[in-house]
């Protein structure tokens, strides 16, 4: 036995100690979910872990769970027959923090969120809810494999240290025993313990155990309190919304109840069941580079892995659920699950059925598709990039936000804006900006105002790889209104004018073109400006500027590239330069037009100072 020692927290987890103690009153109870949930993994983990090492299975008992409830000395107890844990697993997993969108939380919740207690396990911190009922928790492990002198007790009352120490434990697994404080002394009624069991854990495929009721003190005999059966094992005619609203719940931690399910049983030449969960409220980590998916796969019932990106794409990892299947061995891998023909034709079947599942719910549905859209829209929008077998199919469930609609909501799909195009339109414009009220914004939008044709305003960072990649919809092509010329808009009379104007402005854009030569490639006469004196385009097949500030911003290497400027002949100011081309004059308005498409300028004093200098006359 080694000699106990003190350490101090990690600064997050002091942080989050102190939120569960302070501000998660709401929904006390769900200390107990969080536990059997943790319990339910571990022995996940050793069922897993003891195909590979048979010698892991040290006793002769099922897997089970264990809820004691002691009312004299005010303590519960929940102990698990799983894999356990050796003292650094512990210092690790109890001491620390590892998941940096966990800190991201942390630093960004307030009051009223933290008082959502049902956040918690999303965020892979729900040991800590013990503290909430808590005096202190008492934690004992021992890693299934490892001598039995080599167990490990942590102890701490939650108040910013722990400590451990190695001690001699008979059996593998974990027990975590609660000083129950005394303001909370409701959860030491054995009905209140299994009432929380009833509705969070009920569908915990491990048997949780309690001491069966009996008149004999002496008498201890334990009963199962849980229905412990696979859930999506069960006949879907036989189970209500509300059962896989409660399951949902149970697997995600979700509040609410997801927006829809598609539960599938398939025999054949596969036999396999699948369960998915389309959720009505992104999670925090979406967004997360290692953020596993959130579908678990069993292989005759037995937890396998969870998060494995061959079961879904990228795109669709905000899809929770179960699959579960009698074609692939106990002893798969996550090498073996790469090359598995099982896994690739579930992977296509589940992706099709999502999709399907979508384009019903955008057609039957539309509340519920705009409440998946703003929540689930732009990792969507990946697929067209990733999944090029789906592509029609995704595209067809793409919505944006367009000049006909005066909201940034997204609702316009492609087949209402073709369906809505003029006659003699040949492509599908769009524009693209840092954010809605800038691309609304956009002076580049002006020409199409006046000729009254809808544009996409794009304004979500995926939207940039989206174009780049889409190619045509029903023949028609994505063209952005700040590349290239739009010819394709004038009329014959439209060129006839603007050839002329041109002639007429031949002298002021040579000498603008000299002003500016270490800033644009070219300076043109403009036809897409009406209202303001100058834009900046870029080439029809080069970067444009949005595309080029999101590549920096993500630290690449982005090629050096000049932009054209367009001028307004029609402006005052630019009508200003055919008496006399000032210098600070084409130096401010080559500035208000990279402003005005949400770049910055490299000299903002020398901007101001010019402006003055313009406004004084």
């Amino acid at each position: 036995m080694s000699q106990k020692q003190t350490h101090a927290f990690q600064t997050e987890v002091s942080q989050l100690l102190h939120l569960m103690v302070h501000s998660l009153y709401s929904n006390k109870e769900i200390f107990l979910r969080e536990l059997i949930s943790n319990a339910s993994d571990a022995i996940d983990r050793l069922k897993f872990e003891s195909l590979s090492n048979d010698s892991l299975v040290e006793g002769k008992d099922d897997p089970n769970i264990h809820i004691d409830v002691d009312k004299d000395a005010g303590t519960i107890t929940i102990r698990d027959n799983g894999i356990g844990m050796n003292q650094d697993e512990v210092m690790e997993n109890i001491g620390t923090i590892a998941n940096s969108g966990t800190r991201k939380y942390l630093e960004s919740l307030d009051k009223n969120q933290a008082q959502d207690s049902n956040l918690i396990g999303q965020f892979g911190v729900g040991f800590y809810s013990s503290f909430i009922v808590s005096n202190s928790v008492t934690l004992i492990s021992r890693k299934a494999g490892d001598k039995k002198e080599n167990g490990t007790k942590w102890v701490s009352k939650g108040k910013g240290e722990y400590s451990i120490e190695t001690i001699e434990v008979e059996d593998c697994g974990t027990s975590i025993t609660l000083d129950i404080k005394k303001a909370e002394n409701e959860f030491l009624n054995d009905h209140r313990i299994r009432g929380i069991v009833s509705k969070y854990s009920d569908h915990i495929t491990v048997p949780i155990m309690m001491i069966k009721s009996s008149e004999d003190e002496k008498l201890i005999e334990y009963e199962t309190i849980n229905k412990a059966t696979a859930f999506w094992a069960q006949d879907k005619k036989e189970l209500s919304q509300k059962d896989y609203d409660e399951f949902y719940k149970s697997l995600t931690y979700d509040f609410d109840g997801p927006l829809t399910q598609i539960h599938n049983k398939l025999e054949g030449k596969l036999d396999y069941t699948s369960l998915l969960f389309i959720p009505r409220k992104a999670p925090f980590d979406m967004w997360e580079p290692k953020r596993k998916g959130g579908v678990k796969l069993y292989a005759k019932r037995v937890f396998i892995m969870e998060g494995n990106e061959e079961l879904l794409p990228q795109y669709l990892r905000f899809i929770k659920g179960v699959i579960d299947t009698d074609d692939l061995s106990l002893n798969v891998s996550r090498e073996i699950l790469q090359g598995s023909k099982v896994v690739d034709t579930i992977r296509k079947a589940s992706v099709k059925r999502i999709l399907s599942e979508l384009d019903k719910m955008s057609k039957n549905k539309p509340e519920d598709y705009a409440i998946f859209w703003k929540e689930f829209g732009m990792v969507v929008k990946e697929g067209v990039v990733e999944d090029f077998a789906n592509k029609d199919k995704i595209t067809n469930l793409l919505r944006f936000a367009t000049t006909t609609n005066d909201t940034e909501e997204q609702t316009v799909s492609l087949k209402d804006y073709v369906e809505r195009m003029n006659d003699d339109q040949k492509s599908i414009y769009y524009v693209t900006a840092d954010n809605y009220a800038a691309a609304k914004g956009s002076p580049h939008l002006e020409i199409f105002k006046q000729k009254d044709i809808e544009v996409l305003l794009l304004s979500d960072r995926v939207d940039e790889w989206l174009v780049a990649n889409f190619g045509d919809y029903e023949e028609f092509p994505l063209k952005s209104i700040a590349k290239g010329d739009l010819e394709d808009l004038d009329s014959k009379e439209d060129k006839k004018k603007k050839e002329k104007t041109a002639k007429d402005f031949e002298k002021v854009i040579s000498k603008v073109q000299k002003i500016l030569e270490n800033q644009v490639k070219e300076v043109k006469v403009s036809s897409r400006l009406s209202e303001s004196p100058s834009c900046l385009i870029a080439d029809e097949n080069e970067m444009g500027s949005n595309m080029e500030r999101i590549m920096k911003s993500l630290g690449q290497d982005v090629p050096e590239t000049k932009p054209i400027l367009e001028i307004n002949p029609k402006h005052p100011l630019v009508k200003k330069l055919k008496t006399k081309v000032d210098k600070d004059l084409v130096k401010v308005l080559f500035d208000q037009a990279v402003l005005s498409e949400g770049g910055q300028i490299k000299e903002p004093a020398e901007f101001v100072k010019r402006m003055n200098k313009l406004m004084l006359g």
